[in-house]
């Protein structure tokens, strides 16, 4: 009992050591939930093996004997998808056909739009933003537009994009590209109007000039409201580059995510869905890093 309450303890203490055993005890749990039931062979005859092989719904192993095929099982456990794994990474960037690319490739694919949107949305927003938290006249008369547009779904834009510019490329940047700009630009204007008035009295009476004072005063104090609606938008931007490039047919993550569920390889699938989760991981972890440069927290 009393290692046990040592180990809690150790347990509570440690979040990386409490991450370790909570992702443990899902793969176990999830091992559990989705193991394959064993075959009775015998309970069949020979004509009913033959349909059920024909079937797919069991296979033969090494040994040749009959068993339950966990391709037919429902959602697959961790080992077929750790060979998905294991099988991907060995060649991540082959190119064995037109749609058939490795999987170091796609994710290139995806970053290039989701870097080209998020970042083009980024420039327009925070620069708008500032101009438009400089002037309590145009604050008030642009923020009904604004709320009116940030909850419209990107997605929504899509069929009209595609339309206008008749690209798919050029259509999903312009997806990300919508889905990053209004959380941005609302959160820097907002940013920019509540920046201390003491600041602004300064800067006055040292005289600065009106871009001294937008780099040297604006900018750094409604730094913490611009980094803030970056990153609102940066999570709007993965979400949707995402169905873009399944519903524009573009090679990338959501792409290979499509095709999987076509060919019914839910292992597939389930892959897809952890290299998003793990690049969108890498790519916030590094603009928390770059916002932590750049923003202040007042004593």
């Amino acid at each position: 009992m009393e290692k046990v309450s040592k180990f809690l303890n150790k347990l509570t203490s440690s979040p990386y050591l409490l991450s370790v055993v909570l992702f443990v005890v899902f793969l176990l749990v999830w091992s559990a939930l989705t193991q394959v039931p064993k075959f009775d062979a015998s309970k069949y005859g020979e004509d009913d093996l033959m349909m059920m092989e024909m079937n797919g719904d069991i296979v033969r192993n090494e040994a040749g004997e009959y068993i339950m095929n966990a391709e037919k099982q429902g959602v697959p456990g961790p080992g077929p998808v750790m060979d998905k794994i294991v099988s991907e990474f060995q060649t991540p960037f082959a190119k064995t056909g037109t749609n058939d690319h490795g999987i170091g490739l796609l994710v290139s694919y995806t970053l290039k739009r989701f870097l080209s949107g998020f970042l083009l949305a980024s420039v327009v927003a925070v620069f708008m933003g500032m101009l438009i938290g400089m002037s309590k006249t145009l604050l008030t008369a642009l923020n009904p537009f604004i709320q009116v547009l940030k909850p419209v779904s990107p997605l929504a834009w899509m069929p009209l994009l595609l339309y206008t510019v008749k690209d798919p490329f050029m259509t999903s940047v312009l997806v990300v590209f919508m889905a990053s700009l209004w959380p941005t630009m609302a959160n820097t204007a907002f940013g920019v109007s509540n920046i201390k008035k003491d600041y602004m009295r300064v800067s006055e009476m040292v005289e600065l000039g009106w871009f001294r004072r937008f780099f040297s005063v604006v900018l750094p104090a409604a730094a913490p409201a611009v980094f803030a609606g970056l990153r609102i938008s940066f999570g709007s931007a993965l979400v949707a580059v995402v169905p873009a490039e399944m519903l524009l047919g573009e090679l990338g993550v959501g792409y290979l995510s499509w095709i999987e569920w076509n060919n019914l390889d839910i292992s597939g699938v389930i892959f897809a869905i952890v290299v998003v989760g793990i690049v969108g991981f890498l790519l916030d972890y590094g603009l928390s890093k770059l916002a932590a440069r750049f923003t202040y927290v007042e004593a």
